[in-house]
Order: C-alpha cells, then sequence, then structure tokens
C-alpha cells in the first residue's frame, strides 16, 4: 500500500504498492513516482517556491514554507493524477 500524506506545508509518499497488489504494483509504483518527481521538478522550474526534498527507497518527501499560487496550482494538478491513479487501481490510502 502507498500512503500519501498531505499538509498545508508538505507531502509525503511512503511505501511499495507490490507488496499488496504484485499484478498492477508495479506500474502503480511507477506513477506515483513520476506524478512526484514531476511535482518536484515543476516546483523548482516553474515556480519560484523554495521546496525540500527527501527521497529514500519508498519514500518521498516534499516540504515548503509557503506555496504561492502557482505552486499550489502544480500541487493541486499532482494530487489529481494520484486521484486518477488510486481510482483505477485502489491502492494508495490518501491522509
Amino acid at each position: 500500500m502507498i500512503t500519501v500524506c498531505i499538509t498545508d506545508k508538505s507531502i509525503i509518499v511512503k511505501g511499495h504498492a507490490t507488496e499488496y497488489h504484485s499484478k498492477n504494483g508495479n506500474l502503480v509504483c511507477a506513477a506515483v513516482s513520476a506524478l512526484t518527481w514531476n511535482l518536484m521538478n515543476c516546483l523548482n522550474i516553474l515556480s519560484e517556491d523554495n521546496t525540500v526534498s527527501n527521497i529514500e527507497s519508498g519514500h518521498i518527501e516534499v516540504r515548503w514554507e509557503k506555496l504561492s499560487d502557482k505552486g499550489k496550482l502544480l500541487v493541486d494538478s499532482w494530487y489529481q493524477g494520484i486521484l486518477a491513479v488510486n481510482q483505477e487501481y485502489d491502492c494508495i490510502q490518501i491522509g
């Protein structure tokens, strides 16, 4: 199970879908990782927001003090992608 925790100052993505859904687990992990890496890159390239990222196997954390309107839109877009993946494969816990 992948767990996604969203606050007003961070997102934390933990876990591996392969542990619970072996058939599509790698696909889900790749999708969530790609969405999250893209968010981190876009926050740095397309917004003027300062973010700090911590990346380890099965754990990605992105933190900020304050997001601009662009940054908020990017996070909202990322979240819609996470919801779409979860709607299809039902192995992401969002909290």
